[in-house]
């Protein structure tokens, strides 16, 4: 008989931010807990992971034991793929640091830790495995990687490659690791342990602490805004609607329109929208 035609789709080729996730000292707490009760603490960690995971639209790709390997970019792809998963590192961490082992009468129970590893790289992406169990899983380094930086990492920390650390850059505060050598890593990469959140809210608005290129090409729309702008101050209040595709500009003209109505001694109120928290 003829074979079976191949319906395993195509295998895709994307960017992803990988982030791996540890249980620190899970060989310790196989030996100090019954296994009822070990695996009542490792599905509890899991399912805090993979709550503040989906907040911020990642995949839990698999649960390796007390390890968790998450992609950011894949199935949906975000501009902002990097922060998400960072976010979520950070959170993860404050959130295991809630949970301790054992049940309401172990004496000197302890938290629970973390260690978590960001990467971020290109990877081919589709499905791997026999006909009774297939999984979609992304190869290449950058899930290597992912895992072999979570190894150095200190408890309750998170750190990032200097890859990952380039897309975030402004929007964390960061420690300079320096080279470190990663198992089966030929090449020393340089590490990055993520400190905190900063008060940016957009890779703009770290752009603009840190200087604007000139504006160039837009004095049409520019002189529609100031021209909007003096018919308020006149009185007259106006209402502006700036759409269009993403990167051609907008947050540039609309800065271009705060400059103006700074030196005019206006005060200004923004208000804008996160896509982290949504219902």
């Amino acid at each position: 008989q003829p074979l079976a035609p191949n319906t395993q789709p195509p295998a895709e080729r994307r960017q992803l931010t990988v982030l791996f996730c540890n249980l620190v000292g899970s060989t310790a707490l196989s030996e100090q807990l019954d296994p009822e009760e070990l695996r009542e603490v490792v599905r509890t960690y899991q399912k805090t992971c993979t709550t503040v995971v989906q907040r911020y639209d990642g995949h839990v790709a698999q649960h390796l034991g007390d390890g968790l390997l998450v992609y950011f970019g894949y199935p949906q792809a975000h501009e902002d793929d990097a922060r998400r998963a960072v976010r979520a590192g950070l959170e993860i961490v404050k959130a295991i640091k809630g949970q301790v082992t054992g049940d309401g009468g172990q004496a000197g129970r302890k938290p629970l830790q973390v260690r978590i590893g960001i990467h971020t790289g290109l990877v081919v992406i589709g499905e791997i495995g026999s006909s009774e169990k297939r999984e979609i899983l992304a190869l290449g380094e950058t899930p290597n990687i992912a895992a072999r930086i979570q190894g150095l990492a200190e408890p309750d920390s998170v750190v990032v490659s200097a890859v990952t650390q380039r897309l975030v850059a402004g929007l964390f505060e960061c420690r300079d690791l320096g080279p470190q050598a990663l198992k089966g890593i030929t090449v020393p990469l340089s590490l990055y342990r993520v400190v905190r959140e900063s008060e940016a809210q957009s890779r703009f608005e770290v752009e603009v602490s840190t200087g604007l290129t000139p504006l160039i090409g837009r004095d049409l729309e520019v002189g529609l805004l100031r021209e909007r702008w003096i018919q308020t101050k006149g009185g007259e209040g106006q209402v502006i609607l700036l759409s269009g595709e993403a990167g051609i500009g907008k947050s540039r003209l609309v800065q271009a329109l705060k400059d103006q109505t700074s030196q005019d001694g206006a005060t200004r109120i923004a208000f804008q929208c996160s896509p982290y928290h949504q219902r």
